[in-house]
C-alpha cells in the first residue's frame, strides 16, 4: 500500500500533464471542471481544478461539493496510473478504477490520462 503523500505526488504528476497544453487549450478542454480521486485504502480524497489555472492537488475538505469527474482507486492503482496513464481503460474494465463523469467529461479526461 502506497502512502498518502505518494498518492498526492502521483496525482500531481498526472495533473502536470496539463502544463504541456497552452492555457487556451486547457480552458477549451476543461473549462472550470474539477476532478477528485478517492483512495479508499487510505481513507483520503484528493481534488484539483483542471482548467486554465495551475491548482495543486490537495486533500478534499469535509463537506466539499462533489467534483465534476470522480475517480476511485486503491493507492497502488493510483501510482500505476501516474506511471502508465494509458492503462486507465484496462483498469476501468477490470474494476480496479471506478469513474463517475458525464460522457463529455470522459472524452475530456482522455486528454489527461
Amino acid at each position: 500500500m502506497a502512502s498518502a503523500e505518494d498518492c498526492r505526488a502521483a496525482l500531481q504528476k498526472l495533473a502536470a500533464r496539463l502544463a504541456e497544453m497552452s492555457p487556451g487549450e486547457r480552458e477549451q478542454y476543461f473549462g472550470n471542471r474539477t476532478m477528485s480521486v478517492t483512495v479508499p485504502d487510505l481513507g483520503a480524497t484528493y481534488v484539483t481544478r483542471l482548467g486554465a489555472g495551475d491548482d495543486p492537488v490537495r486533500e478534499a475538505a469535509p463537506g466539499e461539493p462533489a467534483a465534476d469527474i470522480r475517480l476511485t482507486a486503491d493507492s497502488d492503482e493510483v501510482l500505476a496510473l501516474a506511471e502508465q496513464p494509458m492503462n486507465i481503460a484496462r483498469a476501468w474494465m477490470s474494476g480496479r478504477v471506478k469513474i463517475e463523469a458525464s460522457v463529455k467529461d470522459l472524452f475530456r479526461l482522455r486528454r489527461l490520462l
